[in-house]
């Protein structure tokens, strides 16, 4: 059974409990690893300066503590492996669903299930809708 390591259980105690229940329970048959959770000001705005996230600081859901939003990639991460990942965030989703917690993914950000009209593809993000 995977599990989290030190580093990625100390980046998910910076989410919303939400979050921190479903990664719990993704890790335990999805072997992955917590990226990010909460986010400051520094390096939102880097990352919108980079154009790693087409939000600046406050606006993205990573920069509330505790975070509303998660970057978690499966393991080993392999950034080309695009149907892995796919698999990857319709699992997320599924557990999601099943748990009762409403959850929008970088793979789909409208929801609609089609994947070909993103124009921005951020495969490891996952957000509370509220």
């Amino acid at each position: 059974m995977a599990h989290f390591s030190e580093r990625s259980r100390a980046r998910l105690r910076t989410c919303d409990k939400r979050l921190i229940e479903l990664f719990n329970k993704v890790v335990e048959q999805y072997d992955c690893i917590v990226l990010e959770g909460y986010r400051g000001k520094e390096t939102q705005n880097e990352y919108f300066e980079t154009g790693r996230s087409k939000l600046k600081y406050p606006q993205s859901k990573h920069n509330q503590s505790p975070s509303l939003a998660v970057d978690v990639a499966p393991y080993p991460i392999d950034w080309e492996d695009k149907q892995r990942w796919y698999h990857f965030c319709g699992y997320v989703m599924g557990v999601a669903d099943q748990m009762g917690i409403k959850l929008r993914g970088g793979h789909d950000w409208d929801g609609d299930r089609s994947f070909t009209d993103q124009s921005f593809h951020d495969l490891p993000h996952f957000e509370l809708v509220e």
